[in-house]
């Protein structure tokens, strides 16, 4: 083991908590440097345990781990100081303001030169957006402020890999859509960013790559786009006459066929030598009154749903 190309690399990675619960089983996980890699699953399937051994936060029960090519637990000392971090929200010091706060954590940095730490601290809190909030006790702050007040505290020195645990946690849709497009920003500096989510639209928004975890066990990882390819799309048929639609796709050997409400009928898109639109002019002929029909690219949802044959609990 020890691929230099890899920012993360795990080999039979596995957690067993007193109890006898396994949370993480056998993980063989590689992200890819310079990638921004989504670390997905439904909350419980083993997102947080795997980052807290990645960070050397807790020892694995056994299997191995390596940060920007160096073992961990072991190499904690050299390698955390060029990660940063925000896993399960920030520790905060309530009765500090947002910038003392960033203030304490940049002085407790020992690479951290201080006579530039005041310009660091600044810079910081304009790229997560809390310039104007600053000087307020961070007791005070919403969840979503916390939160970017965390990601602020992980970006005071330039990281080569950034470690994101449900980072858009509590945020507004705007507070969200400014945190992806500052992702997206670190990932053109250079920056590796691993995030993990249980919101498929965000990984999909956001990263090149992705795993999928489902009750402790790695399901598959791989370029997002090549992870949604995988899955058949679906193909919409809204009409008045379901059940004659229904039966046309069937015969034509059409997988999945669903009815859904009185007017529309769902399956899964057929094989590429079957051309959509012959399709289309089949159920016509037939007789069925075709209002809409629509092929809809298959999405990471469709993925998680064909790879472990279950829903994907976005409420979390």
């Amino acid at each position: 083991m020890g691929n230099s190309s890899a920012a993360i690399e795990t080999r039979g990675l596995s957690k067993r908590y007193r109890g006898g619960q396994l949370a993480v089983n056998g993980l063989d996980l590689t992200v890819p440097r310079g990638s921004v890699f989504g670390f997905l699953g439904p909350n419980g399937s083993g997102k947080t345990t795997t980052i807290r051994m990645l960070m050397g936060l807790i020892e694995p029960t056994s299997g191995s781990a390596r940060l920007l090519g160096s073992p961990m637990p072991a190499a904690a000392r050299t390698v955390l100081p060029r990660v940063g971090a925000l896993i399960e929200g920030p520790a905060l010091y309530g009765f500090l303001s947002g910038r003392d706060n960033l203030l304490r954590y940049d002085a407790a940095d020992p690479t951290a030169d201080p006579r530039t730490r005041a310009a660091r601290v600044t810079t910081a809190l304009d790229r997560v957006g809390l310039t104007s909030a600053a000087g307020k006790k961070a007791r005070a702050y919403s969840l979503g402020m916390k939160q970017r007040l965390g990601l602020a505290a992980a970006l005071l020195q330039r990281r080569e890999l950034l470690v994101l645990d449900e980072p858009t946690n509590g945020l507004d849709p705007q507070g969200m859509r400014e945190i992806r497009s500052l992702i997206r920003e670190l990932a053109k500096d250079g920056t590796t960013v691993f995030l993990s989510s249980h919101l498929l639209d965000e990984i999909e928004q956001v990263c090149s790559h992705a795993a999928v975890m489902n009750q402790g066990r790695l399901v598959v990882q791989g370029e997002v786009a090549e992870l949604a390819a995988n899955a058949r799309g679906r193909l919409a048929v809204t009409t008045p006459d379901p059940q004659a639609a229904a039966r046309l796709l069937k015969e034509r050997g059409i997988a999945d066929v669903t009815v859904v409400g009185e007017d529309r009928v769902t399956a899964e898109l057929p094989p590429d030598d079957v051309e959509l639109a012959d399709l289309n002019a089949e159920l016509v002929r037939a007789g069925v009154r075709v209002r809409g029909f629509v092929a809809e690219r298959a999405s990471l949802e469709d993925a998680f749903v064909a790879l472990t044959g279950e829903g994907f609990d976005v409420a979390g």
